[in-house]
């Protein structure tokens, strides 16, 4: 199923970008409020933007009043005239058992990921998962929501998304393409979904990214994350390097093209703690090669800096300027 009108990009939003990693599911405010409005300049790039029309009616915590914009939309003669943009958002990865943030905890400890749903304990760690992604998805619609960006959430789950032997087995993007068709941003997330082989899994946000790709054909990708981009190993360890462009080629495999390196066929040292139930980096740079084998550029920089402005704006796509920081990975024939 095809969209009526191209997409433009597929957005996939770290869970550790904008959640508090060393504290038990808490958002990080100011890097969501800074990112949702980037989100909204991007896709009124080329517009005007007109100004800033809030859709989140409820009333908020730490707020005395609902807010009262309806009567703003009254006077609104026209809808803005958004690009079409796909949100995808993690959940954030836990720093040790006891902190992190959103699902991980709950999965890891149930064993959500491993699958035996006929165990008690399994199958309240899928219902505790799924109320903890939920909920996050939840205050990601309202951030976007505040910026005028009509959002709508969409778990795969509830779409019957499904897996087997945790491949996706089963993945409708009807639901998707109406949405996208109504003028929505549909926001999905990593979620606990069912695998016709284990019972169930956990569905990582970046297969779902890559599968909406293939699927969706967009413009470009951008993975918004913690970090600049991807380094010749943890960015924490001294002497780390960013990796400024990928090529990827026919046979899938990649080499890094810029900074040169005497070896061209440098590994990237990728460490997934035991807790992360969904691959950690090294299903993140997976995924993007297969994205980018499909002609589609990826683009991974950190979140909420003027580098992220650049390239949701779609910037990097003629030329990638000098002070730009983050990684492109692109296919290469």
């Amino acid at each position: 199923m095809e969209t009526k009108s191209p997409i433009r990009c597929i957005v996939k939003l770290g869970g550790a970008a904008i959640t508090c990693k060393n504290e038990f599911e808490k958002i990080n405010e100011a890097n969501l409020v800074t990112v949702s409005s980037q989100l909204r300049e991007a896709m009124m790039f080329g517009s005007s933007s007109g100004s800033v029309l809030e859709m989140d009616w409820s009333k908020r915590p730490g707020v005395s009043e609902t807010p009262k914009k309806v009567d703003d939309f009254k006077e609104q003669q026209q809808g803005l005239d958004y690009n079409s943009f796909v949100v995808i958002h993690g959940a954030g990865r836990l720093s040790s058992i006891f902190a992190g943030s959103f699902g991980h905890f709950q999965a890891s400890k149930s064993g959500v990921h491993k699958g035996g749903l006929n165990q008690p304990l399994v199958k309240a760690g899928f219902v505790a998962t799924r109320i903890s992604v939920t909920s996050l998805n939840l205050e990601i619609v309202r951030a976007l929501a505040r910026e005028g960006i009509p959002s709508v959430a969409m778990s795969p789950f509830s779409c019957g998304w499904s897996t087997r032997d945790r491949n996706i087995a089963s993945a409708d993007v009807s639901t998707v393409v109406e949405a996208l068709d109504s003028g929505f941003v549909p926001v999905l997330h990593g979620d606990a979904v069912l695998d016709e082989s284990l019972g169930c899994t956990i569905l990582s946000g970046d297969v779902i990214i890559s599968h909406l790709a293939a699927h969706l054909k967009p413009q470009f990708v951008v993975f918004l994350t913690d970090v600049f981009g991807v380094y010749d190993r943890p960015p924490t360890e001294p002497n780390a390097v960013l990796l400024r462009e990928i090529a990827v080629r026919e046979d899938g495999k990649w080499s890094v093209v810029n900074p040169t390196f005497q070896d061209s066929d440098t590994k990237v040292e990728t460490s997934v703690a035991s807790h992360d139930t969904t691959g950690g980096m090294e299903t993140k740079i997976s995924e993007a090669a297969t994205i980018a084998k499909l002609g589609i550029d990826v683009y991974i920089v950190k979140a909420a800096t003027e580098h992220s402005l650049t390239a949701l704006s779609g910037k990097l796509r003629d030329k990638i300027p000098e002070d730009w920081l983050g990684t492109v990975i692109r296919y290469v024939p």
